[in-house]
């Protein structure tokens, strides 16, 4: 059996184990075969924003397309627009379809393969935003000042029509000035004009929000490379600065999706993480490396020492940050009514945030769109309170599974691809070390294992060479010794 088909098989027991499931109901890929077209904007209240240059930035092979974003430029304002998917159009509650988006609230994306939330044929076809095609969608409408701050803001459905698909990779490089425009961009002096007042924007908002204490994070994720279905590398996925544009839009969005609730006394599902019961460790280990934080939680005081080890050592923060994100504790979704004391979201610095702009991925997200719809349309609310409320639970269980079954696939392929390369010895980095053990990380591949004997103390950071001795596959396992 081939690398990828092991992987796979591997991948399935693992969302199995965890209350998961890798394949479609009959009934859900019944009800998939009997919807033809996307939705139409037949309906009233369905403004006509096809007129606007609309674009969508993701992966480079991403076929789900959730968003398109445009920008102009008001008076001292920006008027920045992102359209959603408008999922919950072909997707009716408590319809099949609806059920087994409900198992698992997440596309799941390993090192195998994709298993998407919603058959394919809607997530990246009929509720995909797909490149020169017409879509019903929600519009976030965002009047932006140059110093970050969400002045006013509007939300509405709308036609759209993708004039450009892009990809991170070109559109990033671009912006950072390391390459020239992607063609579609370089051929279109208005996209060019907009894209780079989105830029401006994004970077407004995300200064704007670290000034409030937002975190600077950086883990390691790997993505797997097959040639004929083997598998011959593994390579950090690059952030860059269209994945920033992006990523404040949509922040920017969710905000505004949180705040139309509240303002229109809705419970609304929230995204919190909450303030860090384990501080104290986080306190200690900033001390560790020669900082100081203060007694409570503060997220400001917390960004300031990371962006002191991004400075320091590049290499290992990604470690640094990854244990942050530890204790940090896991993201949750609970529901808050417009009477609560806002939890808030510690690591982004935010009050108020309701996911609301991934419907064809993420089930929270299709939650919030319904939620919002309901409202719009001066219809009666979808869900009770109590009803959300187990929502969030299931979604908060489902989310960690996924997340988890994601990284024992990585984990997998990781020992795959070191599987034929037994005794011999590499460059490493040490990336923890407690009495749990040592563990260390390859220089090239970037590959993390355990370090199962060594001949001296090691801390975080220390250099070593490693002679590689055993993988597990199945497992995951890969075991190092010192040399």
């Amino acid at each position: 059996m081939d690398n990828a088909a092991i992987l796979e098989e591997i991948a399935c027991e693992a969302l199995r184990a965890r209350g998961l499931e890798p394949n479609f109901s009959v009934a859900a890929q019944q009800q998939a075969e009997r919807i033809h077209h996307p939705a139409t904007a037949a309906e009233q209240g369905v403004v006509d924003c096809r007129q606007l240059l609309w674009c969508s930035i993701d992966n480079d092979d991403s076929r789900d397309l959730d968003q398109l974003t445009f920008a102009k430029l008001e008076g001292d304002l920006v008027v920045a627009y992102v359209a959603v998917a408008d999922v919950d159009a072909l997707v009716s509650i408590d319809t099949p379809l609806d059920m087994q988006a409900k198992i698992n609230t997440t596309s799941i994306y390993t090192s195998a393969r994709m298993f998407p939330m919603l058959p394919e044929k809607l997530s990246t076809d009929l509720t995909s935003l797909n490149e020169k095609q017409e879509r019903v969608a929600m519009i976030f409408e965002m009047h932006i000042d140059f110093e970050g701050d969400i002045q006013d803001y509007k939300i509405y459905r709308g036609l759209v029509y993708n004039y450009a698909k892009l990809a991170y990779s070109g559109v990033g490089a671009w912006l950072e000035g390391r390459e020239a425009a992607p063609p579609k961009v370089d051929a279109d002096p208005q996209l060019a004009e907009t894209l780079l007042l989105q830029d401006r924007a994004a970077q407004a908002i995300k200064k704007k929000r670290q000034s409030h204490g937002a975190l600077t994070l950086q883990t390691l994720d790997l993505k797997a490379y097959f040639k004929d279905s083997k598998i011959v590398n593994m390579a950090p996925i690059e952030h860059n600065r269209a994945q920033e544009l992006i990523e404040n839009f949509m922040i920017g969005s969710n905000t505004s999706s949180a705040r139309y609730m509240m303002e229109h006394g809705l419970p609304r599902l929230s995204r919190v993480v909450r303030e860090p019961e384990r501080w104290d460790r986080i306190v200690a280990l900033a001390r560790e490396h020669g900082s100081l934080l203060p007694a409570r939680p503060d997220s400001g005081a917390l960004d300031r020492f990371l962006i002191k080890m991004q400075e320091k050592d590049p290499e290992t923060f990604p470690d640094i940050s990854l244990t942050i994100v530890k204790l940090l504790g896991s993201g949750e979704y609970i529901v808050e009514d417009p009477h609560d004391t806002n939890v808030g979201h510690f690591g982004l610095a935010l009050r108020q945030y309701s996911h609301s702009t991934a419907p064809n991925r993420r089930y929270p997200d299709l939650i919030t769109q319904r939620l919002l719809k309901c409202s719009i349309l001066n219809k009666h609310q979808p869900y009770t309170y109590s009803q959300l409320e187990k929502l969030a639970a299931h979604c908060t269980t489902q989310e960690d599974s996924a997340a988890k079954a994601e990284r024992q696939v990585a984990k997998s392929a990781a020992a795959m691809l070191l599987s034929n390369r037994l005794n011999e010895t590499f460059d490493a980095f040490v990336t923890g070390a407690s009495t749990k053990g040592t563990w260390v990380r390859l220089a090239k591949p970037p590959i993390e294992g355990k370090l199962t004997v060594r001949k001296r103390n090691l801390d975080v950071g220390d250099r070593v060479r490693v002679k590689l001795v055993s993988v597990d596959v199945q497992r995951g396992f890969i075991d190092f010794i010192q040399v």
